[in-house]
């Protein structure tokens, strides 16, 4: 009989009962490293939140602004061209719009007709006020010449008298003068008599004719100075009416972009009526914070900035200027809640912050009017 020995038998595998208690010791401590790291990531980041909170305010609720200027024609009238197309940037002083100026410079030219007119009649005036000078120098001689004359026939007419008397008297005492002297003394005293009431005549038509021509220098003065003022109102007309014609071309007050063209050539406008819109260059940052933010706030104070529309540029400014009133106390209709009915709201001031001059660089013609951002401001 044969003896047969059994083969060794391989070892037993572990079951999965064992495999599973080896694997869970491992899962746990991952578990609790995992722990650890975010409770050890949790705390910085609020260790870091509350550093930053200590440290800014901070307020999403900002955008961009800055000067936009609306272009409107002071005149009415038709386009005769639009010289700028839509977002096209533009230097002061550039051509924006044309109106027909064929109306101003017709006025132009009337204008100025109406001044060679004025200055004409000036001129004519004032050569009538030198006639009068010469009229009143001239009567005035006469007048002087006529009380000379006057002045001549009194002292004949007075020795005419005397020689009377004494003729009279020695013919009266039988003297040597006859009859025919003492006629003849008395005809030439009658003709001085007349001779001196003549010249006297002449004096007072010497002086009536001098005073009427002082009149008439006074006169033509006054119409110098008419003649004069009407220069003056043909010469402010011209300035109006070339004033007027300035207005046709429409022109850049700044630097800036244009945008909301309203205008194409052949439209008829009106004055002040909105043709386009001109954002000016170097814009601002408006940040509307609560009022329990603004305690520590003060000019200059550093500000870093973020635009949404340029994520991952990191801007950076100053504090200009704090409003003096909150953005309701703006509003068209400010409100006035009653006793009652009244809510509290919390305010919000709006804070004007300036960038600086690398942070315009970085951005260039990327800032936009009206795009949001986020301000934090270092109080701390």
């Amino acid at each position: 009989m044969e003896t047969t020995l059994d083969a060794p038998r391989p070892p037993a595998a572990p079951t999965r009962t064992h495999a599973a208690r080896i694997a869970r010791p491992r899962r746990a401590t991952g578990k609790i490293l995992f722990g650890v790291i975010a409770g050890i990531a949790v705390l910085a980041w609020s260790a870091r939140a509350a550093w930053h909170a200590y440290r800014y305010e901070t307020t999403d609720d900002a955008y961009v602004t800055g000067h936009l200027i609306q272009i409107a024609p002071q005149i009415e009238g038709q386009v005769a061209s639009v010289a700028v197309a839509d977002n096209q940037a533009v230097k002061a002083g550039d051509v924006l719009v044309r109106l027909d100026p064929l109306q101003f410079d017709l006025a132009v030219r009337k204008a100025r007709a109406a001044v060679e007119q004025a200055r004409a009649q000036a001129g004519q005036t004032r050569a009538a006020a030198q006639q009068a000078e010469a009229q009143v120098t001239e009567a005035e001689a006469r007048a002087r010449q006529a009380e000379a004359q006057r002045a001549q026939t009194t002292a004949q007419l007075e020795l005419a008298r005397l020689t009377l008397g004494r003729t009279e008297q020695l013919f009266s005492k039988g003297g040597v003068n006859s009859q025919a002297d003492v006629d003849n003394a008395r005809a030439t005293f009658k003709a001085a008599e007349a001779a001196d009431a003549a010249n006297d005549a002449n004096v007072k038509a010497a002086n009536s004719a001098a005073g009427s021509a002082q009149a008439q220098l006074v006169s033509a003065r006054a119409q110098i100075a008419a003649a004069e003022a009407s220069v003056a109102v043909a010469e402010a007309a011209v300035a109006d009416a070339e004033r007027q014609l300035s207005y046709a071309t429409l022109k850049a007050p700044s630097d800036g972009r244009v945008g909301n063209r309203l205008v194409e050539a052949g439209n008829h406008v009106l004055s002040g009526q909105q043709l386009l819109s001109l954002a000016a260059p170097d814009p601002w940052i408006v940040a509307n914070f609560k009022e329990t933010q603004l305690a520590r706030m003060r000019d200059g104070q550093q500000v870093e900035i973020e635009v949404d529309a340029a994520p991952g540029v990191a801007l950076h400014g100053v504090i200009d200027s704090l409003a003096p009133a909150s953005g309701a106390q703006f509003a068209l209709l400010p409100p006035d809640n009653a006793t009652g009915n009244f809510n509290k709201v919390v305010q919000r001031v709006p804070v004007k912050i300036v960038l600086d001059a690398a942070s315009r660089a970085a951005l260039g013609d990327r800032l936009r009017l009206g795009l949001s951002a986020v301000v934090r401001v270092r109080v701390r």
